[in-house]
């Protein structure tokens, strides 16, 4: 094995794990590096590079995402997958649209096909049209993201005011007629001059179907989508098979959710995201609770993180349970913290003081279990541990696998993308920790 058979390029890190336990569940192996990478990738039928791109000025995210995919491509990668969000989170600007367009020109004569319906999540397309659960994305809770609000659930209406060239739609008409059917209509899409192709997809089987039509035709694509379509590339392709040939000796594939036991240690929940599902989470917890204010914060950084350590220090004392640190807010409250302090300035102020809390509770209060709710709190606190490869170990659920550093400390991190999770879950996760 000369270098990963897949090569996903992340928007942000929680998405970068969920395709990562995506490609475990389908019998691959899979590592997530943290970040731009410099040193060559570890083992592993897949490599994911989660950067924090999702919202970040175009400009940069092209750039980070560009270094990536070079670097991903050098190690031998023969598959280059653009890894999004399962609710194609974008503004009108980008950035999915304007990465798509760069790594295609990288690739050079080619297409980008893909989707983000991950069925095993409630995620499905049809007619271009992108469902959370019953609910178009317009409806659902995706509509007042705070940064991404997700007005319009047809896909090929949004990427086109983002990208470049023209974008097609294969149905899922075309889908079920088969692997032949779907690459003979990429085909056409190319050649009528469509840079870009969304495919619907409404269960596993329409996954199959596409990454069948794709590995047929290795050359001129850039794959892209969320983890659903991954999870499909591993199955067609018998991931599992050279995973398990490849074994885990020296310079061979790691084995799937193979991961040394974390020492136990106090848990810590911290809690950033504002999604609906994580509000439902955070009211649900049954345990000590410490509040994080980007207004208290505003006033004095230094002087309010401590108080918040302090608070969670005395929460140990009384407890042997998880303690959670949460600064979730509802949609009217983002607003409020938004006119008080300015654009985005609350998030980061949240997410610098969220990844300086936790690298204290791991130096000085015993902690080597996190849960960490939400993509840019999750990035902040893994920069701030400064752990450069992740492991996928045992998943709470779809999408929500336990991550151990490859080196470093010994620590066991759950990283959660907002909407995912039973509202249980603060409860319930530990239950699988390695």
């Amino acid at each position: 094995m000369t270098g990963p058979w897949l090569g996903a390029v992340a928007d942000d890190l929680t998405g970068a794990c969920d395709l990562a336990d995506a490609v475990s569940e389908a019998g691959g192996s899979a590592v997530v590096v943290v970040g731009r990478p410099t040193a060559p990738p570890p083992a592993s039928d897949c490599v994911v590079v989660a950067l924090k791109s999702r919202t970040a000025p175009r400009e940069q995210a092209v750039a980070e995402s560009l270094a990536a995919a070079r670097w991903l491509l050098d190690a031998g990668c023969t598959t280059l997958y653009q890894k999004y969000c399962s609710t194609f989170d974008s503004t009108d600007a980008g950035n999915i649209g304007p990465v798509a367009d760069a790594l295609v020109d990288l690739i050079g004569d080619a297409v980008a096909v893909g989707t983000p319906a991950t069925p095993r999540v409630g995620r499905t397309v049809y007619q271009g049209h992108l469902f959370v659960g019953r609910q178009l994305l317009s409806e659902s809770p995706l509509r007042d993201h705070p940064l991404t609000p997700m007005r319009d659930p047809d896909l090929v209406r949004v990427l086109s005011r983002q990208a470049e060239g023209g974008v097609a739609l294969v149905d899922r008409a075309t889908v079920t007629a088969g692997p032949a059917a779907v690459a003979a209509a990429i085909g056409a899409a190319r050649r009528d001059g469509a840079r870009h192709v969304i495919v619907d997809a409404l269960a596993d089987g329409d996954l199959d179907t596409l990454a069948t039509a794709l590995l047929a035709t290795p050359d001129g694509l850039l794959v892209g989508g969320a983890a659903g379509l991954a999870a499909a590339l591993a199955r067609v392709s018998g991931a599992g098979a050279r995973s398990s040939a490849a074994g885990a000796g020296p310079g061979g594939a790691v084995t799937a959710r193979a991961v040394p036991r974390v020492p136990e240690g106090r848990r810590l929940i911290l809690s950033g995201s504002c999604s609906a599902r994580t509000r439902e989470q955070v009211d649900a917890f049954p345990g000590p609770r410490v509040a994080l204010s980007p207004v208290d914060l505003d006033t004095g950084l230094p002087e309010t993180v401590d108080a918040v350590a302090d608070a969670v220090a005395r929460a140990y004392r009384d407890t042997t349970g998880p303690v959670l640190v949460t600064s979730s807010a509802d949609p009217e409250q983002v607003a409020r913290y938004e006119t008080r302090l300015g654009p985005g300035r609350a998030a980061a102020l949240l997410e610098a003081a969220t990844a300086e809390i936790a690298r204290r509770a791991v130096d000085t209060l015993g902690v080597r279990r996190l849960l960490v709710a939400g993509g840019e709190t999750s990035g902040a606190v893994v920069r701030a541990l400064d752990l450069g490869t992740l492991r996928v170990g045992p998943a709470a659920g779809p999408g929500l696998p336990w991550m151990v550093p490859a080196g470093g400390p010994a620590l066991a991190l759950l990283l959660k993308s907002g909407n995912f999770g039973d509202p249980d879950l603060f409860t319930t996760a530990w239950r699988h920790c390695p």
